[in-house]
């Protein structure tokens, strides 16, 4: 037997389920309907044979979403998925034997990026009530802290930040010489941004996906936003070819589509008003405040609803954290969805 790292060797993965196609996917947060099919064909028209046979040219897509931030072309660094630019900033700025604090519940990546690099998870835990003491959040970063998470908002829970709390976490973290992530997959759905804290800051960086809003969770596109010097450095160990070229294709008609963020937002917001109003009317508890996600807690067994909303072709999230473990998760999305799945939901929690 080869050498294996002992980080290595403590982490436990479960996949994800396969075969989901033929279900109503509701479990991992994606679009449950995707894009509208004419920017699928589209993006399709351009896929010949030259294109397949050329490697990723990412140039063109970073012009295009430099533009559209807002930003320069320097300020960015594209990547497979935003789960590659969590590890690559892991990979840069997580001090060898330095800690990283997140709040807890919240991502797994940055827990599973602390076993794979040797470091030191440290959560600052939500109260049972799922409300959080922003003291101990501070108090967590000391010296001895290398990276800083923060999800803007919190999945599953769906807390946010305010601009005094962002600015305390971000005094702080400099004070210690730690980089501070600003993870906001959940953008547009919750439209405030700590994008111009890159500016303010020399110690932050913002990352976000194309999975939620945009629907293209296939492909795997993601990216960095920070200033020139710490985008450099991520760049020193991104692979040369990270990011592929049908990814790129999509990234770049979907930034260019007029009005496309906003009839995606308007839709999954009819949806997931529909689905609080319903919920409510019904008696239950829940949280869907900020992302395409609801947290509900169910009358039954969590795994009696799951085993039984499968047999209808429903897929949700659940969860074997003590502090979730009544609750499910469901992605929002437009009200035929939400109809669907309350319907399937009132019959089985019962």
């Amino acid at each position: 037997m080869c050498y294996v790292k002992e980080c290595v060797k403590e982490i436990v993965r479960i996949g994800g389920r396969q075969g989901r196609a033929d279900f109503l996917r509701l479990d991992m947060n994606e679009n449950p309907e995707g894009l509208p099919k004419e920017l699928v064909d589209k993006v399709k028209g351009e896929l010949t044979p030259e294109f397949f046979a050329t490697y990723p040219e990412p140039e063109r897509f970073l012009k295009i979403l430099a533009e559209y931030l807002g930003v320069k072309r320097e300020n960015v660094c594209v990547t497979n998925g935003s789960d590659m630019a969590i590890r690559y900033l892991f990979e840069v700025f997580g001090r060898p034997g330095s800690s990283v604090v997140t709040v807890s519940p919240t991502f797994e990546m940055y827990r599973i990026n602390c076993l794979i690099f040797g470091l030191h998870h440290k959560p600052v835990m939500y109260n049972p009530d799922f409300s959080l003491d922003f003291s101990k959040v501070l108090d967590a970063i000391t010296e001895d802290v290398s990276i800083v998470s923060v999800l803007n908002p919190n999945n599953p829970i769906g807390t946010v930040y305010t601009n005094e709390q962002f600015d305390a976490i971000a005094e702080r973290a400099k004070e210690v010489g730690a980089l501070v992530i600003v993870d906001e997959a959940y953008h547009y759905f919750y439209d405030k941004t700590f994008l111009n804290k890159i500016f303010e800051y020399d110690n932050v960086v913002l990352i976000r996906t194309f999975s939620k809003l945009f629907s293209v969770a296939a492909v795997r596109l993601g990216f960095i936003v920070g200033n020139e010097e710490l985008i450099k450095y991520v760049w020193n160990v991104r692979p040369t070819f990270d990011t592929n070229a049908v990814a790129l294709k999509f990234g770049e008609v979907l930034l260019k589509e007029p009005g496309l963020c906003e009839k995606l937002v308007a839709i999954e917001k009819e949806g997931r008003n529909y689905l609080t109003e319903s919920l409510a009317e019904q008696g239950y508890e829940y949280f869907a405040e900020n992302g395409n996600y609801a947290f509900i807690r169910t009358k039954t067994s969590v795994s009696q609803v799951k085993e039984r909303l499968e047999e209808k072709k429903i897929l949700i999230k659940t969860y074997g954290q003590e502090m979730l473990k009544d609750y499910i998760r469901i992605s929002t999305g437009s009200k035929r969805v939400m109809k669907q799945f309350t319907e399937a939901l009132y019959e089985v929690d019962r």
